[in-house]
């Protein structure tokens, strides 16, 4: 795997989210990017660890019935390391919109676990913490 692709899932998942200018978010992508089986993991006060599906479901929610519009997020800086069949990443990143209408900005990191499949790349796992 090159870093080249490892880039661009990167870019594909946090465009999963994106719903700027009345765009529709295809959170639904994320059942292609990751394993089945894959973990999700929301660090800080409110720790959640997620399957693959109790992640979708509820921002697909979100971003479809016009609570948060106008979002995105995007990756600021990242460090990946590639050996054999295993990556990692772990990355920093942006995120903006509009909530109930009320506009609000954020940050945090990300790290993700990469491996390779016999139907190619996937996601693993991937675990996030957003800055107070």
């Amino acid at each position: 795997m090159s870093k080249t692709e490892i880039d661009a899932m990167t870019t594909e998942f946090f465009g999963a989210f994106d719903n700027r200018g009345g765009r529709a978010a295809d959170v639904a992508r994320i059942r292609k990017l990751m394993l089945p089986g894959g973990v999700i993991v929301s660090t800080g006060e409110k720790f959640t660890a997620y399957t693959v599906e109790e992640f979708i479901e509820p921002r697909l929610r979100l971003l479809t019935e016009g609570r948060l519009v106008e979002f995105a997020e995007w990756e600021t800086s990242e460090r990946t390391e590639i050996a054999g069949d295993i990556a990692s990443r772990f990355g920093t990143y942006r995120k903006s919109g509009i909530m109930d209408g009320r506009p609000f900005e954020g940050s945090g990191t990300k790290t993700f676990q990469f491996v390779r499949t016999p139907e190619g790349w996937r996601i693993a796992a991937f675990a996030w913490y957003d800055e107070p």
